[in-house]
């Protein structure tokens, strides 16, 4: 194991559902006797797989089950899946937060993990006090400590608040802190979850140049979970994705991201509901959503050549007049934001009262690349500034090549749109 920073043998975690433990007495009791004696968890074989889009019989179930992999000294690992997959629960195994139910976990070096806001830190203390507490918890000196104190805080951006309580910080600040600290202490291994996306976009860039720079400059391990595929393409060498508890690959980050895309980013690209059972609050309900191809009306199929409508329809449920806008962002299937329209830019009154509206928009061809699209968000703002309902995922599609016939090179380009058609001009000086 020399050169092996972790290794997980048949690793697995059993959770009793809606209780601390197991729930009762009589329960512990039977599964201790069962351990003294050698013997398997009589509970781990009435558990089920951690599937929450099914109904199961029994009470436990399988946060994880059977996961075996190795992290070598120096790798950064990118752990992915959908929510649910068990990421989070891995974490916090390696991390020793809590217990394996079954299986090994080996670790060649001081580990460091930021698993979610406020995890390792004393509200009541002040941040300079935390970070002291950090260090030692890692087992480092005073003096060393102290040699990164004032790195420590120039990262974090928080001088001026260094000797205020942390409970006092907002959450951007707490997670500013906790990731300069669990960074720069010198762990053997960094384990990040998907906290980051709590700091601003500025902040991410800079803990993920941090994150590449510990590993390549320094030899360090880091475990990195993400949903957004872009920032685990750039920064990690080899991946698992997770499904229910269960690892079901472990490869090179680009056939991970590819599994990923594949197996769990499918069209979705039609939704219709019933008043009751429309998405919604009390301002207003999304009755339908759908995205067609311009040139063929059919939402089963979209090529980058023809371009594609969006149509909703939004029930207003207010009786009295509001000026509402509808705005929606455009991801790819990296987690990368195309682009934000919004009908604030209609050439029409924005004013509606109580009642069903019809709202589309149209984007042209030729402008997305091939890929896998959604619309990750669409808002209903009040008076051009107060958001009044949201609705997240709403639909998602595919772009294909288009179809053959046209002259000269008309497949995937570099960057997230392809634009063909720019006015170049030429002189000859």
């Amino acid at each position: 194991m020399s050169n092996t920073a972790i290794k997980v043998e048949d690793l697995g975690k059993l959770y009793r559902l809606g209780e601390v433990g197991t729930g009762t007495i009589s329960h512990d009791l039977n599964r201790w006797i069962a351990k003294v004696r050698g013997k398997e968890d009589p509970f781990a074989k009435v558990g089920e797989t951690n599937d929450r889009t099914s109904k199961g019989e029994s009470d436990y179930v399988w946060a994880l089950r059977d996961v075996n992999f190795e992290v070598q000294k120096g790798e950064v690992l990118g752990i992915i899946g959908r929510n649910g997959a068990g990421k989070s629960t891995l974490l916090k195994l390696l991390s020793k937060v809590t217990q394996p139910t079954t299986g090994h976990i080996k670790v060649n070096g001081r580990i460091a993990s930021l698993l979610e806001v406020g995890t390792g830190f004393h509200p009541e203390m002040t941040g300079r006090e935390n970070i002291f507490l950090n260090g030692a918890i890692m087992g480092m000196t005073k003096r060393e400590i102290r040699s990164k104190f004032d790195e420590i805080v120039d990262f974090a951006g928080v001088e001026r608040y260094v000797d205020t309580p942390v409970k006092r910080y907002s959450s951007g600040m707490y997670v500013r802190l906790a990731f300069a600290v669990a960074a720069h202490l010198e762990p053997e291994i960094l384990i990040v979850d998907e906290v980051l996306a709590v700091g601003d976009a500025e902040f991410q860039k800079k803990c993920l140049g941090k994150m590449k720079d510990v590993s390549v400059n320094e030899g360090r391990t880091v475990l990195f979970v993400s949903h957004n595929m872009e920032a685990v393409q750039n920064l990690c060498t080899s991946g698992l994705l997770m499904q229910n508890g269960r690892l079901i690959a472990n490869d090179g980050i680009e056939n991970i991201i590819a599994s990923y895309v594949s197996k769990f980013l499918k069209q979705d690209t039609v939704k219709v509901w019933t008043r009751e059972e429309a998405p919604g609050n009390e301002y207003a309900r999304l009755l339908k959503a759908r995205v067609a191809n311009l040139a063929t009306d059919s939402d089963l199929e979209f090529d980058t050549l023809s371009g594609f409508a969006i149509e909703l329809e939004i029930e207003n449920l207010k009786d009295e007049m509001q000026q509402l806008d509808l705005t929606f962002h455009l991801e790819d299937e990296r987690g990368i934001l195309v682009t934000v329209s919004s009908t604030f830019f209609a050439q029409q009154p924005a004013t509606y009262g109580k009642g069903t509206w019809r709202v589309s928009t149209q984007f042209p061809g030729d402008v997305l690349n091939e890929g896998i699209y959604t619309i990750s968000r669409l808002l209903l703002v009040k008076n051009r500034g107060h958001v009044v309902a949201e609705w997240k995922d709403v639909l998602t599609f595919e772009m294909l090549p288009q179809r053959s016939g046209i002259v000269g090179w008309q497949g995937q380009k570099e960057g997230v749109v392809k634009v063909s058609n720019l006015p170049w001009r030429i002189d000859y000086i």
